[in-house]
């Protein structure tokens, strides 16, 4: 990947792809031929390889790579006998989706569990309907799953009510069974009266370090809402599978799930206990796509330096790297800025500008010294200003110690990032993963909790690969559906939910936020010589897509079907 990512395509990369087309189509060696060949052609095939959009007429794979990619005339000699043809019919080809930053590990419970996501994804606008989707999905073959009643996705934000749901009412749907709810930020839990009791939180309970339990009026008695490190350790207790059967229906129905977005690889980007269920998977022969999974700072010792822990897939599974989180969420007003919230969450006060995930530099530093001293890549969730500076700070020293070498470490979010900070990030080569979808979902509430215009600064692509760091932009599912045609639209329009134009000078092309979810993500995965491109000699991971993404509407970028996913030569998922 070139430095300056929006600049036109040089001479030696023109020539270096040239040459590499004409050796592969006078390639003569029976010898290297193994199986039957497939030839797609008739559509739009688009390469993703150089600076400007490249098509070409026919694709060629072959054993699970592609052999050749040219004219349709070569193609069909190069096939050879008894080849296999796929007529596009005017649909168009890319390589397979890389999605920047997600939670692999649970798009289960996105699947499965009752979804709370607001229009258009799903109807939950209002806590009434809330309350009556959970009394739905309640039944004993779902409460079998976990023995929980569990849903996903709400969002205080766009709820008519603009609040969070408390114990209060999810009474309403059970007092006999615990229920939990996640937050689309995947950094809160709403509980009932009787998970808490089950998870042992009482007013004596003590609000752990870099968390908040929510209390009543009387500043004593938990109403249910928990944050952060209140919450996500409960997540992991809670939303379990009680047995096989249960992984498995998890399991299938996250991974059906992120095939039918043409994913073709995936990230677990926190990974806890879960890692142990995600590689129990891919010893199984479960996985129909690569994941590649960072795990979290607290786990390391106990899962890096396993035979998982490689830049090479194992049954299409690995550990990545280490994943550190800084803060939390900014539409949850937990991100940790340096100057306060306009509208400050329930029980702060006007001074509140969220607080960080591990206080103390030293403490980070010596983390992320970690990390630099087992050249671990390590993947940072930053989002508030004040995060992102103790990053900067704590990465700094390690970067001098050790040298830069080749990590690509990373920024996940930066929502609030400062343009300083991204000379800082571009300086100690940090990779850039940016999350342009919060201009929709939450780019209204955006500009209410920090203010017209830092709300239309969010998320700052544009700003970001003119400085010239490494760009991806991703889905952070099952924060929303993983629906990777939405996410390029979004860094394309960036329309809020009411239709605001939230920072028109941060817009990507089509094609730049088609890189980012291809071959971009591939380098910043470590897998650009393999992945994220159509050239001779990659995996065969592909995508076809009902209509081309460069020649519709921008507005229309969003309606795009995946019509067929394709991983390393095999159809992994087909629409009706």
């Amino acid at each position: 990947m070139k430095t300056n990512m929006a600049k036109g395509p040089s001479l030696a990369l023109t020539l270096g792809v040239a040459l590499t087309l004409i050796f592969w189509s006078c390639r003569q060696d029976p010898g290297a031929v193994t199986g039957p060949a497939t030839m797609y052609y008739g559509g739009d095939i688009l390469t993703m390889e150089g600076d400007q959009p490249q098509y070409v007429e026919a694709l060629v794979v072959r054993d699970g790579k592609i052999e050749y990619a040219g004219a349709s005339a070569e193609a069909m000699e190069v096939a050879g006998a008894g080849h296999k043809m796929v007529n596009l019919e005017g649909k168009t080809l890319l390589p397979g989706f890389i999605d920047g930053h997600a939670h692999f590990g649970n798009f289960g419970l996105q699947a499965v569990g009752a979804l709370l996501l607001a229009p258009p994804d799903a109807t939950c606008k209002d806590i009434p309907t809330l309350i009556q989707l959970l009394k739905d999905w309640n039944t004993p073959e779902n409460r079998a799953l976990t023995g929980w009643i569990f849903g996903t996705g709400f969002d205080d934000s766009v709820l008519e009510e603009k609040r969070f749901p408390t114990r209060h009412d999810l009474d309403q749907v059970s007092t006999e069974y615990p229920i939990m709810i996640t937050h689309i930020s995947g950094h809160f839990v709403s509980v009932n009266s009787k998970a808490l009791e089950v998870l042992g939180i009482t007013e004596d309970t003590a609000d752990p370090e870099g968390g908040i339990i929510r209390r009543e009026a009387d500043g004593k008695t938990p109403n249910g809402v928990l944050e952060e490190l209140a919450a996500i350790p409960y997540m992991l207790q809670a939303l379990m599978p009680k047995d096989q059967a249960g992984a498995d229906r998890f399991f299938n129905a996250g991974q059906d799930m992120a095939l039918s977005f043409g994913y073709t690889t995936a990230q677990e980007g926190r990974a806890m206990q879960n890692h142990e269920l995600l590689a129990a998977n891919a010893e199984a022969g479960q996985l129909k796509l690569d994941v590649v999974s960072y795990i979290d700072y607290m786990f390391v010792d106990q899962y890096m330096g396993s035979k998982w822990d490689s830049r090479d897939y194992t049954d299409h599974y690995r550990i990545g790297g280490m994943k550190v989180t800084l803060d939390g969420s900014p539409q949850g007003r937990t991100a940790w800025r340096t100057q306060p919230y306009l509208i400050p969450p329930d029980g702060q006060g006007p001074d509140y500008a969220g607080y960080p995930a591990i206080p103390g530099d030293s403490t980070v530093q010596a983390i992320f010294e970690k990390g630099f001293k087992n050249n671990w890549q390590i993947l940072v969730h930053g989002n508030g200003d004040a995060a992102i500076d103790q990053l900067i700070r704590t990465l700094r020293p390690n970067v001098e110690k050790y040298g830069r070498g080749d990590r690509r470490n990373t920024l996940i979010h930066g929502q609030y990032v400062r343009e300083d900070q991204l000379d800082d990030l571009k300086d100690l080569d940090v990779v850039a993963s940016l999350f342009p979808l919060h201009t929709f979902y939450w780019g209204d509430w955006h500009k209410q909790i920090i203010g017209d215009s830092l709300g239309n600064r969010i998320s700052p692509t544009r700003t970001a690969l003119d400085k010239g760091l490494k760009l991806t932009i991703h889905t952070d599912a099952p924060v929303a559906l993983p629906n990777l045609m939405r996410v390029v639209w979004t860094a394309v329009q960036r329309i809020s939910r009411s239709g605001a134009l939230i920072g028109e000078g941060e817009r990507l092309s089509p094609y730049e936020a088609l890189k980012a979810i291809t071959i971009w993500s591939a380098y910043q995965h470590f897998e650009e010589d393999r992945k994220g491109s159509l050239i001779p000699g990659k995996l065969a991971d592909l995508v076809i897509l009902d209509k081309n993404p460069l020649k519709v509407d921008t507005d229309a970028i969003k309606d795009i079907q995946v019509v067929e996913t394709i991983k390393e030569g095999e159809t992994v998922f087909k629409r009706n």
